[in-house]
């Protein structure tokens, strides 16, 4: 579950996306949001510098930001902060679901610490290396986001579908498998959509800045980011009927150029920017569950769908 360093500058970032006029205080919205900091090793002070940029670009637009960096990123703090958050932002280590750890994929016995966060352990005080982690049935049982949140995993292995720096490079089915997975617990809480952004630091700021200045779908708005690759790969998740799940690969973000995974999102592709943090404008499909499968999905999206089968 080791932590992904960042490929692309701050500076570069903060000039493509955060140079957005700023609201007024007295226009400022009240959507929350919640940036979060796992322990991370020799790499916490560089997650905390990428945590910083973004809670810089949200406060230039709403009133409400938190921010929980370890070591006192707790789950009992956590837990409490997210209730009713409309952005999440979390950098950490990732725990993903399938791994070397859990090789064999089971629906029905999902391990209790995969695919949620990494955080620190109940009491502790000064420790950035100790990571305990809490899954995605704690996080579909604890946290209750708002309507049409929006999840941004940074930096996380297998988020997008990748390994650790350790591992060999997944196949594309078990990197897709990773992604549904991943997505999972977060899109239980209320979430809409889930993106990850794995090699890229500032993407995160460029996310908020975005989220509260456009009108557009957050199919749009992903595939419009500074990553985007323009290879994405669509398949219809496995693990919520409703969901989508779409990998934009590239060949060239790895040194040994096996490990293509390094952008994803899912869930709800239609879902609009200004319904995730101003105005409450519905997704066609609205607030569906787990107990309501079969919501229709909206074919294409502008996408190239390459691999929409099991294969």
């Amino acid at each position: 579950m080791r932590k992904l360093l960042s490929a692309l500058s701050l500076a570069f970032l903060i000039g493509v996306g955060l140079a957005v006029p700023a609201a007024s205080a007295s226009s400022l919205s009240s959507a929350k949001v919640v940036i979060i900091v796992g322990p991370v090793d020799t790499s916490t002070s560089s997650y905390i510098a990428d945590a910083n940029v973004a809670a810089a670009a949200a406060r230039q637009y709403s009133s409400n930001v938190v921010t929980i960096y370890t070591p006192h990123a707790t789950w009992a703090t956590v837990s409490a902060d997210l209730q009713g958050a409309s952005i999440v932002v979390y950098m950490g280590h990732g725990n993903g679901y399938t791994s070397p750890y859990h090789k064999v994929f089971n629906i029905n016995a999902i391990p209790s610490t995969v695919d949620g966060l990494g955080l620190n352990p109940s009491g502790n005080k000064t420790n950035n290396s100790t990571t305990e982690y809490h899954g995605e049935a704690e996080l579909a049982k604890s946290i209750k986001l708002a309507p049409n949140a929006v999840v941004i995993l940074a930096h996380l292995c297998y988020s997008a579908g990748n390994s650790e720096p350790q591992n060999p490079a997944p196949t594309f089915f078990e990197a897709r498998l990773r992604v549904d997975n991943m997505g999972a617990g977060w899109l239980r809480t209320g979430a809409r959509a889930v993106i990850s952004e794995v090699y890229s630091s500032g993407m995160a700021g460029w996310y908020i800045s975005q989220l509260f200045t456009t009108h557009q779908t957050i199919n749009d708005l992903w595939q419009g980011a500074p990553t985007f690759n323009n290879d994405v790969q669509v398949s219809a998740s496995i693990r919520n009927g409703w969901a989508t799940v779409q990998l934009d690969l590239d060949a060239t973000i790895s040194p040994t150029k096996n490990e293509h995974f390094g952008r994803a999102i899912s869930g709800d592709m239609t879902l609009l920017t200004d319904a995730a943090v101003r105005r409450p404008v519905p997704s066609p499909y609205g607030q569906v569950t787990l107990a309501q499968p079969g919501a229709p999905r909206v074919a294409g999206m502008g996408v190239r769908p390459r691999s929409l089968s099991l294969r």
